[in-house]
This record gives structure tokens, sequence and C-alpha cells, in this order.
């Protein structure tokens, strides 16, 4: 059943496939489960976005994605496609005829803004298209770790792989490399970057024409990022105890609410302890329930 969501400023309304609930509550499920610590507004940009592609908001299709804006000198939320959306809608065309297995190249050892860590030099995946022949097409796509890799930034302006990518890095070039094997085999999907290939990366951008394909390439520009701005102790309590029951719930990882709110500002040795203290407890509740 369609839900009816209706802007209190512009007064129109807007058909959202999802059960049928208030605008303030669809707001409030997904600030609480889908993208926990995002602001309002950024909540509603994903929601008008899901709106017009006709998506529903509750399968978290896009992904808020913060990224430095170099001309507004700040960072902004911007919305992005997740991988899951490309696969969807590959999905739904009737002619997506799989994907092969990543294929990686050697391990890199390499010390990167103080930190050590080991990455596959390089990922490939090809993704298959049934076309109205009925002859299947193979599309393959050859993406770098240290070309794709988001930085940690922060007061530091560290150049060392954020949490996400140390922790997983062959998992988060699969999917580049999967989203832009997904681009050439669906063009008609769209050329947007998935949240997965953007974060870390800045907003400005320049065009360069490939000179062979003729494709319209965007070039990251990548200048140093200016210290971001200390997390309040007044938004930290406001937002702990949600951050608690997202922990507890197991819906996230300690880890994972940190990796979130370093993108946006810094935390105190305080702060951070308070956090990981959450997973922890949750990790003993755990052993507990197995004993």
């Amino acid at each position: 059943m369609n839900a009816v969501v209706q802007s209190k400023k512009s007064q129109s309304i807007t058909t959202v496939p999802v059960l049928e609930m208030s605008e303030q509550e669809l707001i409030s499920v997904l600030e609480n489960s889908i993208y926990p610590g995002a602001s309002r507004e950024s909540i509603k940009m994903a929601i008008s976005y899901c709106a017009a592609a006709k998506l529903d908001p509750l399968q978290k299709p896009v992904h808020i994605v913060p990224m430095w804006d170099t001309k507004a000198k700040r960072m902004r939320d911007v919305i992005m496609p997740g991988i899951g959306l490309y696969r969807t809608q590959a999905a739904r065309s009737g002619e997506y005829a799989g994907v092969s297995e990543p294929e990686f190249g050697e391990d890199v050892t390499e010390n990167i803004g103080g930190v050590t860590v080991t990455y596959p030099k390089w990922c490939k995946a090809t993704v298959k298209r049934r076309l109205p022949s009925g002859e299947i097409v193979e599309f393959s796509a050859k993406e770098f770790w240290k070309e794709n890799y988001a930085v940690k930034g922060g007061q530091e302006k560290s150049i060392a792989p954020n949490a996400m990518w140390a922790k997983r890095p062959y998992g988060q070039l699969a999917k580049c490399a999967e989203a832009q094997a997904l681009r050439k085999a669906f063009p008609e999907l769209g050329a947007q970057p998935t949240a997965e290939e953007m974060q870390g990366s800045t907003i400005e951008t320049s065009e360069v024409i490939d000179g062979q394909t003729g494709e319209i390439i965007q070039v990251q520009k990548s200048p140093a990022r200016p210290a971001l701005e200390p997390y309040s102790q007044e938004h930290f309590e406001q937002n702990f105890p949600k951050w608690k029951d997202l922990v507890e719930s197991g819906k996230r990882s300690a880890e994972d609410i940190l990796a979130m709110i370093r993108s946006k500002a810094t935390l105190t040795e305080e702060q951070e302890a308070a956090i990981r203290a959450l997973g922890e407890t949750a990790n003993d509740f755990a052993e507990i329930a197995e004993g």
C-alpha cells in the first residue's frame, strides 16, 4: 500500500511505496533505523530521491554520503545510489545474466598515512547481459585500490584509509569494480557513482573526455581537507541512547557508529571510549546468551 507523504512547505503530495504512514512517522523510522545520526533535512532529501525514482526508502536504495564541498568550504550530505540499487535495477530489466566472482590482483602491504594496510592492487568484475537475440555478452571492469579508497581525513588531514576501507579492503574494492561493470552493461541505469565509490571524495569535479572511447569521465579533485569541527558534547549526549540501541540490537557495530561520526566531525578520546564500550557490552551480552 502506498503512503501519501505531504510536505508542509510546498503542500505538494508525494507518493512513496512504503507502508501507509505520515511524513513525520517515516522520517522517525528512517532516522532511528536506516540513517542513524543523519540530519532530518538529509533524510527528507533521501525520501524525495526515492519518491522521484519510485523506490521504497525502507529498502535503503540510496545512501546519505557526507562529502567536502570545495566551493562552500564545508561538509554537506549528498544522496547517492548504493550498489544494491544497481543490482536491483539490472535484475528488473529481465536481461541480467549474473556477475562473476571478483578477481583480485596481487597483495600490496604499504604504510599509508601512518597506517600499515594490506590491500589488493586491483579487482576485476564481469557482469553478463542477455541481449534480445538471446546472446549473452560480458562487460568487465577493473578498478585499482589506490584510485578508489576513501581517506580518513579528520583534524590531521590523514591520507590513511578510513575505518571501512582498512577493515574491508577486498570487499570495498569489489563493490567498486562491480558497480563500474554494471554501468557498462546497463548504461540506461545511469552514470552516477555509487556511495561505496564516493565516500571520502570531494564534490568538486572536472570532466575529461577519453580520446579512445569518447566517454566523459568525472575526475575527482582532491584538495587537502581542512580540519573537521569537534562533535559537540550536547549532540553526543542526545544521540548516545540511539547508538546504544543500534549496537545492542545488532543493527550497527560500535565501529560503524565511529566511522559515521568521524566522516563529519572529530571525537574526543572520552567520546570514542564511550562508543567502543557499547560494542564490548554487546559482546558480553552475546556471550552470556550463548552460554
